[in-house]
């Protein structure tokens, strides 16, 4: 039985991403990338930080107090509790033709995220994106940067498996999750092949994964989020209120609440609550964020 899907904060949002649960905090964060914010909610409270271009990704880290936050062109460390912000490092080449996009930290410490054609304008409005221009990135806790993949059009899902074996990695435009093997020592990954692929329901967007390792992947244009079996078919399918469903995390105390984020761009007329962040209940709990380990 699919529990109901409820708005939990109409934030408006242009696009939505990047939903991250701290555990430390009660709180569930998460970013617009075109209005260049991050948004942090808690105890029914509503908090938002502006930043100087687009916020794409977010990461815990092994300091409470300090988040690994991913902009369009770099890497910076950033507290929340009193807002400083600090250069991690991390320039991405090419920038400003090419951005940052979906990011996540590994079960051993690492940092990965995925770049792509640039398609936010200066001031925020959309522009077009394109393929072939993407690579994935790992940054270890050293901060010593290596390349595992390139020529990919909108890098998006980045999870690991429960029992940290596989890594799943979608690019929005070739409509396709992959699977690779992943070695938890080394933070390598290796032998690609299709997990999730050809979906007629939009295309995949974020995902995060439940700890009996199902892949909920959400569907941007397709008003749904899909819930994929560790053996690549479809679980059951939960539609949403609104078209562009960007990305999700597992949170609460109990990690049975699933926040989405949501997108208001490309949308059509009347969709009032395009861009809000909602939340359901889930039976099976996900699993806990992991931590940057710098």
């Amino acid at each position: 039985m699919t529990n109901p899907v409820t708005c939990l904060v109409p934030a408006g949002d242009k696009c939505g991403e990047g939903a991250v649960w701290s555990a430390a905090e009660g709180a569930v964060f998460w970013a617009d990338i075109n209005r260049f914010l991050i948004h942090r909610y808690a105890g029914g409270a509503l908090t938002s930080w502006f930043f100087d271009e687009p916020v794409v990704a977010l990461s815990l880290t092994a300091k409470p107090d300090q988040m690994l936050v991913a902009l369009g062109s770099r890497l910076i460390r950033w507290w929340p509790a009193t807002d400083r912000r600090a250069d991690f490092g991390f320039d991405l080449p090419g920038a400003p033709r090419v951005r940052l996009n979906d990011g996540r930290s590994d079960p051993a410490g690492n940092f990965w995220v995925g770049s792509m054609k640039n398609n936010v304008l200066p001031d925020g409005e959309l522009g077009e994106a394109g393929p072939g221009e993407g690579i994935l990135y790992r940054i270890d806790p050293a901060g010593t940067v290596t390349e595992w993949r390139r020529d990919l059009g909108i890098s998006n899902t980045l999870c690991w498996s429960p029992d940290a074996r596989h890594f799943y990695f979608g690019d929005t435009l070739a409509n396709e999750i992959r699977v690779y093997d992943y070695d938890r020592t080394t933070g390598a990954i290796h032998n690609e092949r299709p997990f999730f692929t050809g979906f007629d329901r939009g295309l995949p967007d974020g995902s995060a994964i439940d700890s009996a390792g199902y892949l909920w992947n959400c569907r941007f244009g397709g008003g749904c989020i899909v819930r994929i079996a560790p053996d690549g078919q479809i679980d059951r399918v939960i539609d949403m209120p609104v078209p562009n469903i960007t990305t999700c995390a597992f949170g609460g105390p109990d990690l049975r609440t699933l926040f989405i984020t949501t997108a208001s761009i490309a949308n059509p007329p009347g969709n009032r609550l395009a861009g809000s962040l909602y939340a359901m209940q889930v039976d099976v709990p996900g699993m806990a964020e992991n931590h940057y380990a710098a």
